[in-house]
């Protein structure tokens, strides 16, 4: 076995105290040599890393300079002063950030790196809705490719779906793609929801019998359900909101006991930041999020690999998409 790099350990220790509630030092060790390289490499680039919310903490707390939800990763995309983006999280996110940033290198380390709901849906799909409701309008969840987004109206995010289509002036409303989110704002508002029948495969696992067992295991947990989660989830949560909002939840209500009906990394990173709060972790692994590797950030980063590109044919009308929902 190689000796530690003593030295590389400690530039790196830091970092490590932001994650070793939920990292041993052993896993730590074989992670800093990364670590220290993407630090090292962002400063000559002048690159910034955006990473989600579903990342693991050694990402998300080691080497992110942006961290957030869907909705904050979009807003706080239009704002970084850097040469060069790379986006620690699924495809759908990259080709936002480049919408948002044409001008910019935008970097995603794992082109497979995709996600079920943008798998759902296509621009045809979109087209024929529209023809079938041609009143209403297209409110696209920001989990959809740039195609299906240039033929919408405008975008959301789970942390902000009631809030636009209530700003919409029509009695009913396209939300697509994902069924389930659709379905549990439609209880929020009079509008009418016209439902796609797309699935986050994370979210979709969860039922309600598992949240009443888990109150059985658990009679002090507090439980915290994802809005892509199926409405029977949902209703039998102490709260719902997007991940943001979870974490929000956690940080200001502090509940002894709390379980997080979402990606898995979601525990870990509020985890650890809240060193008094008990995670119970019966959670789903999203495959697409954990292509993203401290291996695949630094090869991105020497390689220039994977580069973001939009048709130009369609990156206007996506783009006026998401300005849309972030004007709003």
């Amino acid at each position: 076995m190689a000796l530690l790099d003593t030295d590389l350990l400690t530039r790196t220790a830091p970092l490590y105290e932001r994650v070793k509630r939920v990292i041993p030092p052993f896993e730590w060790a074989t992670f800093a040599e990364d670590v220290d390289a993407i630090l090292a490499l962002k400063r000559r680039r002048n690159a910034v890393v955006l990473a989600h919310n579903y990342q693991t903490p050694e990402i998300f707390h080691g080497v992110a300079d942006i961290v957030g939800d869907s909705l904050l990763l979009a807003r706080e995309a239009t704002k970084v002063d850097a040469d060069v983006i790379v986006l620690a999280g699924v495809h759908f996110m990259a080709e936002t950030a480049k919408l948002l940033n044409p001008a910019k290198t935008v970097l995603i380390p794992d082109l497979k790196a995709g996600c079920s709901l943008a798998d759902s849906i296509t621009a045809e799909d979109v087209r024929l809705m529209r023809a079938r409701y041609p009143d209403a309008p297209v409110v696209a969840y920001v989990n959809t490719s740039t195609a299906v987004k240039a033929e919408s109206d405008i975008c959301c995010t789970s942390g902000n779906a009631l809030k636009i289509v209530e700003s919409l002036d029509t009695e009913r409303v396209i939300m697509l793609p994902d069924e389930y989110l659709a379905q549990n704002i439609a209880k929020q508002t009079s509008k009418k929801i016209i439902a796609w029948k797309g699935h986050c495969e994370v979210h979709e696992l969860f039922t309600a019998d598992d949240v009443r067992q888990l109150r059985e295991n658990h009679p002090d947990v507090t439980v915290l359900a994802h809005p892509e989660c199926p409405p029977d989830v949902v209703a039998e949560a102490d709260f719902s909101g997007s991940t943001a909002a979870m974490q929000t939840f956690v940080e200001t209500k502090r509940p002894p006991r709390v379980v997080l009906l979402t990606e898995c990394s979601m525990s870990d990173n509020i985890a650890a930041r809240n060193p008094d709060v008990d995670f119970v972790r019966p959670c789903n692994l999203c495959p697409h999020m954990k292509r993203i590797t401290l291996k695949n950030i630094r090869h991105a980063l020497e390689t220039n690999q994977h580069e973001v590109t939009i048709d130009p044919e369609i990156a206007d009308r996506a783009r006026k998409s998401v300005e849309r929902m972030l004007a709003i």
